[in-house]
Parts: C-alpha cells; sequence; structure tokens
C-alpha cells in the first residue's frame, strides 16, 4: 500500500517564518518516525539559500497520523544545511536541554480572516462590530463567528494524537484559543507547530485564513493575540517554596531582552499595558495578575506553592521552540 508522508518544514521568512509542506510517497511505509528518509528541498524558495547553493536538508523529528487524508501521516521536519548542520532559521536547534522535566502548556491565539473583506470573521466590510464583550467563549451566531472550523480542527488535532486540552472563542470576533500541554519544550514546540499546519489548512478549506500577528487590527480597543506560555519544572511542582517561584520571576525580570527578543515580531503593538498585557519595557508579576508579564496563578498558591507560571509576553507568532528554550534557560539560572 503506498502512503502520503506530508513533510513540514519552517522557512527563512523574517521576522515571522511560515510553514511550508511537499508530500512523499512511500510503499510498505510502517508510520514510525525512524523509517522517514531525510529529504530536500529548494531553499532559494523560501529564503533559505542562494540558487548557486540552494540545496537544504529536511530531518524528520515528530510523526502523526493525518487525519484529513487517506493513508497519510504528518512528519515535521528541522531545516539543515547541505553539510548536516542546524540552519540558522532552525528554532529547534536553539533548545540545548531538553528532557520531560519541563512543562510547557502553550495557549495559542489566532484570528480568522475573511479573505475577501482582510476582516476578522463577525467584522462588516465597514467599521467594527459591537465592541468587546460578548465574544469571549460565546455561543449563538450574533456573536460566534467560525465554530465550525475549529470544531473541525478540533476533532483532527485530538484524532491525530496532538495533546489539545481546550478550546474557546476569545474576547474580539472571529478570534479564537486552542491549549496544548506537553512534557519536553521540543514535543512541545513540535505540537504546536503541527496543530498551527492544521489549523491553516483547515482554513484554507473553508476559504477562510489564519491571523497570527499579534495586533492584526493595530491601534484600535481590540484585543491582539499572544501565545500564553505555562511551565514548571521539578522543584516548582513539588518544593512547595513561595521563595522559588519569587526568585524565577525576579530572574525574569533581569533578562526581559532575552525573552522579548524571541516572543514575537511585532510584539510591542501588543505589550502596551493595555487589554491584559504589562508594557514591552516593563516586568512585573503577581499572583492572577492577567496585566502582569507573568502571572503566577492562584491555584499554585492553593496547592502550597506548587504548580507553574505563566509568562503572558510571548505573542502568537513566536516560534514555541525560542520561546521554552529562552524560558529553560532563565529557570534554569534562577534555581543554580
Amino acid at each position: 500500500m503506498k502512503s502520503k508522508l506530508e513533510y513540514i518544514w519552517l522557512d527563512g521568512y523574517q521576522p515571522t517564518q511560515s510553514l511550508r509542506s511537499k508530500t512523499m510517497v512511500r510503499n510498505d511505509f510502517s508510520g514510525k518516525l525512524e523509517d522517514c528518509p531525510g529529504w530536500s528541498f529548494d531553499g532559494s524558495s523560501t529564503e533559505q539559500a542562494e540558487g548557486n547553493d540552494s540545496d537544504c536538508l529536511l530531518k524528520p523529528v515528530a510523526i502523526i497520523p493525518d487525519p484529513d487524508r487517506k493513508n497519510s501521516y504528518l512528519v515535521m521536519t528541522e531545516v539543515l544545511n547541505s553539510d548536516g548542520t542546524p540552519h540558522p532559521s532552525n528554532g529547534r536547534a536553539t533548545i540545548e536541554e531538553d528532557n520531560d522535566d519541563f512543562w510547557f502548556g502553550f495557549e495559542q491565539e489566532y484570528f480568522l480572516i475573511d479573505t475577501e473583506t482582510n476582516l476578522p470573521l463577525g467584522f462588516p466590510a465597514n467599521g467594527f462590530p459591537g465592541p468587546q464583550g460578548p465574544y469571549y467563549c460565546s455561543v449563538g451566531g450574533k456573536n460566534t463567528f467560525g465554530r465550525e472550523i475549529i470544531e473541525e480542527h478540533l476533532d483532527l488535532c485530538l484524532e491525530a494524537g496532538l495533546n489539545v486540552e481546550g478550546i474557546n472563542a476569545e474576547v474580539a470576533a472571529g478570534q479564537w484559543e486552542y491549549q496544548i500541554f506537553a512534557k519536553g519544550a521540543k514535543r512541545a514546540g513540535d505540537e504546536i507547530w503541527l496543530a498551527r499546519y492544521l489549523i491553516e489548512r483547515t482554513a484554507e478549506k473553508y476559504g477562510v485564513s489564519v491571523d497570527l500577528h499579534p495586533k492584526p487590527l493595530g491601534d484600535t480597543d481590540w484585543n491582539g493575540s499572544g501565545m500564553h506560555a505555562n511551565f514548571s519544572n521539578g522543584p516548582m511542582r513539588t518544593a512547595g517554596s513561595e521563595d522559588i517561584f519569587n526568585k524565577i520571576c525576579e530572574e525574569f525580570g533581569k533578562n526581559i531582552e532575552r525573552h522579548i527578543s524571541v516572543y514575537g515580531a511585532d510584539n510591542d503593538q501588543r505589550l502596551t499595558g493595555k487589554h491584559e498585557t504589562q508594557s514591552i519595557n516593563q516586568f512585573s508579576y503577581g499572583v492572577s495578575d492577567r496585566g502582569a508579564s507573568i502571572r503566577v496563578p492562584v491555584g499554585t498558591v492553593e496547592d502550597g506553592w506548587k504548580g507553574r507560571l505563566e509568562d503572558r509576553r510571548p505573542a502568537s507568532n513566536a516560534d514555541p521552540y525560542k520561546v521554552a528554550a529562552a524560558i529553560i534557560k532563565t529557570t534554569t539560572e534562577a534555581l543554580a
């Protein structure tokens, strides 16, 4: 039997990378990652190489069933140079330490865009819908837009084995969110990128596009989109010490640029101190404070200072690999 393997990678466009993919057909494929061959592509067409030296390599790193195509698999890959070294666009390679000690829960927000009006679903061709308020976790045709796309995407993710833990309509019309949890930074990043691929392809069928820009509606009184990063390691989950959490937060405050530099392009348009954000140039943390850079969930406190933190600064277009790498580095330094 012939199988279709969809090789997925990130291109070299700056400041925000895009997803690319192409299909390989294999005979009697086992469905196992170790049986996925390496592949190559024309890097001169993706801003990753020059035309006179255009070959870039694809290294398979994760595989899941493709529930939307018969006899198919989705293969997440890393981009390598022709000599086998990581390409500069390879965010996954920036993760220096990776094990199951670090757990990540990413909250991926995004807008669904009408490709004819270039506005979010639910927005009239001229002007704006009613103000924010009724759209968050909404039900009903007056306030909820694109649910059929979202439900299909959720079903596809679950059938493929991605660890999606929930979905909800977000604060603005046409804005949605899904949450993914994984143990290990690379696995968390793989799952976010695979879920992003599936929402892009699902929306494509409906003639709708996905906008990951952190502030697609510009300087208006509408929320932007983030990718809040919930994280923990062993000491955070077990030590039961407020001091540990304070040390970590204080260390994050000392390394603002390390994080902001990989937390997504145009994030300054979102991190303004308004709409449940802290200013991009400032740092704060607090229990249940959604206007802080880092929120200490009330559940962490109620569980005797055992649990997680939520970095609210990553933008919706951030590379989860790079976000996780920065979080691991700063947390590890705080507890050294």
